[in-house]
């Protein structure tokens, strides 16, 4: 969802939202995040310019999800970091539509720039950022593959 109505999120609505992701799971429950929540417009605003993402300032809140321990891997030898929080951030997603909002993840933003925005720290890196607001709009269906192209049975094919 790119376009928000100018409505703020109620303070009951984004904690259901933020517990749904810290609720969600993680590798050996580790939990090695921090969810930077952003509502200061100006700070929005700088956000949003340094994600190349104008619409992210129109949202009412911009979610930060912050891996503290990005360099963690699992014994199959990926990140933990990118896995769990994009948990987390799934878990906030389902929360947010439950509640009447709308999300947009976004990946595209200059992590130097935004760490130093939100004094996240050398240590940690913010692996996705998330728009969280009421939708100016009805909601819309992305479309997706059939089950047919995307699903194999016993073997990769």
């Amino acid at each position: 969802m790119r376009a928000y109505a100018d409505r703020a999120v109620e303070d009951h609505k984004l904690l259901r939202v933020l517990d749904a992701g810290r609720l969600a799971p993680s590798a050996r429950n580790g939990q090695h995040w921090k969810f930077v929540v952003v509502r200061e417009a100006a700070l929005r605003g700088a956000v949003a310019r340094a994600a190349e993402q104008p619409f992210l300032g129109e949202a009412p809140v911009i979610i930060a999800i912050v891996s503290t321990q990005p360099d963690r891997l699992m014994y199959c030898g990926i990140p933990t970091g990118p896995v769990d929080c994009a948990i987390a951030i799934d878990h906030m997603t389902l929360a947010a539509v439950a509640e009447g909002l709308g999300t947009c993840w976004i990946g595209h933003f200059d992590q130097d720039a935004c760490c130093k925005l939100l004094e996240v720290p050398g240590s940690a890196s913010i692996i996705e950022l998330l728009a969280l607001g009421y939708p100016q709009a009805g909601p819309s269906r992305a479309s997706r593959k059939p089950l047919e192209e995307v699903v194999c049975y016993e073997r990769f094919a």
